[in-house]
């Protein structure tokens, strides 16, 4: 140990100082590094030479994908959607395509790439369809692969509908762990409407528990589709992506070559830039489209000038034409949010095209709710907010309403419980608005005494008693896809919600399909939540209105010191009227503020009282100066006491704060 010590401090420390130069002592010599093959060491200074790669190699893939803005021919344009249930892997896949393109620098790569939403991130789904264009390298031939990311969720198929309508193709991703799921079935079905070329994709492969070859015999089984040449991948470990993009080119057919008739476009999406105006996205049928062209859109009839297109990918690049069979966007100053919707047709002012696109069909909102601005002086920013808002949601239906409760606000009607709860927090996020929503409810079909039918989606409207003949509810036929040990649980949630059963078919040996048909007001409540619940996140579900059936439904009002409360009126069944009335009843009751006065609080059918509770008054101890005396003074006073209370309810206001209000929206929804 001394020995080692004194080495080391024999060693004279390197001189380093400016005025005092001295010469450093020599490192000890690198290990000798094996010789460098002679085609590297032929290369110039400063640049090192790879073997050369295969045409469809990664490294030339994303080479090419820096020229991505470059012209193919309309044969080598592939346009597809990728398709799948919730969670199966869609924007994972999506991402792996994006960087083994090119598309995407590695360095600038994360997760969810497309999933541009805060909101969209911190849940993990896919919200908005999402475009990018990227260039593909296959046997020394350059592909422009356009790519429309999709949602997975049944409230967002109108967002998938407006996507296949813009491709040929689409790819079928599927759990290699989960096997099809409910809404895989609803997709397949919508892209075989659509004519599209269906690629299957077994994902996620790399999973202790994937069983691939269970699955494809699934789709096989389920769907009919032929898996035999099935691609199986992980989109998270980059595997079969390769053969992905193959698959791409040589399955999918390209659009047809119709650039020398007159400019037909078609709008899929849009939404309001405040230095821009509105930016629509659009995928061009016929013809082709310049930069400077003067545009109009056939449905508005409104003209403008194309200040700028270009193409996603995935961010916006500005380019100077596109034509037939290629996908962009188009900025033109428009400041009128409803000059370009979408589904319009685009085409040249001065070669108009004969006739327009056919567009997509109306989204049907299937769950409707109030929203009102806690704050009054919001209505106009809440009213121009959902304006913008339907540019990027095409499925959002809204009109005005009133209420003697919350003011003024809109009646807004939603594909689903989810569509209702994103658009509540967009809302709120991206215009900082504060808002109540009253609690979710459908339209019902009300016949008249006269013969007249009529529409009401909200409880207030609903005519007297004595003036309708029937009300008729909508049903949903409801197909829920579960394990074979979770039926029991979950055909006991479709008796419980009124539900008849139809059929059940095991559609594998350990899988059932159970199908239902069931009111639509019972399952906009937390029939979704309850059914992961019973089944331990494994059943999954999708659903279709089926029509309208007449039920006995009654309107519940609630009364507060004798005066209704149009807000938190519902329509019910008869059987569940008593249960709903006594929570919200009971639940007021812990809400309200106490008065000077006994507030009577009731859940009323028309004038019958079926639940009841009381607010007992503040009191103020009159016989607190009575010392003694004689009983007659005690009487007395608790007489004048009580013509006070009386004179005072008679006259009294029972305010209801907003917590409460919120706090029975809520539970409204819970018990519905």
């Amino acid at each position: 140990m001394a020995t080692a010590t004194a080495s080391r401090l024999a060693v004279p420390a390197p001189r380093t100082s400016p005025h005092a130069p001295g010469r450093r002592r020599p490192a000890a010599p690198l290990p000798s590094a094996p010789p460098r093959p002679r085609a590297l060491s032929a290369a110039p200074r400063g640049r090192v030479v790879c073997p050369a790669a295969p045409a469809s190699s990664p490294a030339s893939t994303t080479d090419a994908g820096q020229d991505r803005l470059q012209k193919v021919p309309v044969s080598n344009i592939r346009n597809f959607s990728i398709i799948a249930h919730i969670d199966h892997g869609k924007s994972t896949l999506a991402d792996k395509l994006l960087e083994l393109t090119g598309t995407v620098q590695k360095r600038e790569m994360k997760q969810q790439f497309l999933d541009n939403m805060d909101l969209e991130r911190e849940r993990g789904i896919t919200i908005k369809l999402q475009a990018a264009r990227m260039r593909y390298i296959m046997n020394d031939e350059p592909y422009c692969l356009n790519l429309i990311d999709t949602p997975g969720h049944v409230d967002f198929s109108y967002e998938v509908s407006r996507s296949l309508a813009a491709c040929e193709g689409a790819l079928l991703v599927v759990d290699a762990s989960q096997g099809v799921e409910a809404q895989t079935l609803a997709n397949v079905y919508l892209a075989l409407e659509n004519d599209l070329e269906i690629i299957p994709v077994l994902n996620k492969i790399d999973l202790p528990g994937a069983e691939p070859d269970r699955v494809a015999q699934e789709i096989e089984e389920i769907i009919g589709m032929d898996c035999s040449n099935a691609i199986r991948c992980s989109a998270k470990e980059g595997i079969g992506i390769t053969e992905i993009l193959d698959a791409i080119v040589t399955k999918i057919p390209p659009p047809q070559n119709t650039a020398k008739s007159p400019l037909r476009a078609l709008i899929f999406d849009s939404y309001y830039d405040p230095y821009r105006g509105v930016i629509v996205y659009f995928r061009v049928v016929d013809g082709s489209i310049k930069k400077g062209d003067k545009i109009c859109f056939m449905a508005s009839g409104k003209e403008y000038v194309a200040d700028e297109i270009g193409v996603l990918s995935p961010n916006q690049m500005q380019v100077s034409e596109l034509y037939a069979g290629e996908v962009g966007y188009l900025s033109a100053s428009i400041r009128s949010v409803a000059d370009a919707r979408v589904g319009d047709t685009i085409t040249h002012s001065s070669k108009r095209a004969e006739c327009a696109l056919p567009g997509y069909s109306q989204a049907t909102p299937m769950v409707f709710c109030g929203l009102f601005p806690i704050d009054a002086d919001q209505f106009e920013e809440l009213r121009e907010a959902l304006e913008k808002l339907q540019l990027n949601d095409a499925a959002l239906k809204f009109e005005p309403e009133s209420s003697s409760a919350m003011g003024f606000g809109f009646r807004c009607g939603f594909l689903g419980l989810l569509h209702m709860e994103i658009v509540q927090e967009r809302l709120e996020r991206e215009y900082n608005l504060n808002l109540i929503i009253t609690a979710p409810s459908v339209v019902y079909h009300v016949n008249l005494a006269d013969g007249e039918t009529v529409e009401c989606s909200n409880p207030s409207l609903l005519p007297e008693p004595g003036k309708r003949r029937s009300i008729e509810e909508p049903y949903v036929k409801i197909d829920m896809l579960t394990p074979k040990e979770y039926i029991g649980p979950i055909m006991e949630l479709g008796q419980e919600r009124r539900g008849e059963f139809k059929e059940m078919n095991f559609i594998t040996e350990n899988r059932a399909s159970v199908v239902y048909e069931l009111p639509l007001a019972e399952m906009v409540g937390d029939f979704f939540d309850q059914l992961k619940s019973r089944s331990k996140g494994y059943a999954s579900m999708e659903y279709s209105l089926i029509g309208y059936r007449e039920s006995n439904l009654v309107k519940l009002d609630i009364q507060i010191n004798g005066d209704p409360v149009e807000a938190l009126s519902t329509i019910v069944h008869r059987d569940k009227a008593y249960s709903v009335g006594r929570a919200l009843t009971q639940k007021l009751k812990e809400l309200i503020p106490r008065q000077m006065f006994r507030v009577p609080i009731q859940a009323c059918i028309g004038a019958k009282v079926i639940a009841s509770e009381a607010l007992s008054a503040i009191r103020k101890d009159v016989l607190s100066k009575c010392y003694g005396g004689d009983i007659s003074r005690k009487k007395k006073l608790l007489k004048k006491q009580a013509e006070g209370k009386k004179r005072m309810k008679a006259i009294g206001r029972v305010d209801v704060p907003q917590e409460a209000f919120m706090a029975v929206l809520k539970l409204e929804k819970e018990v519905l």
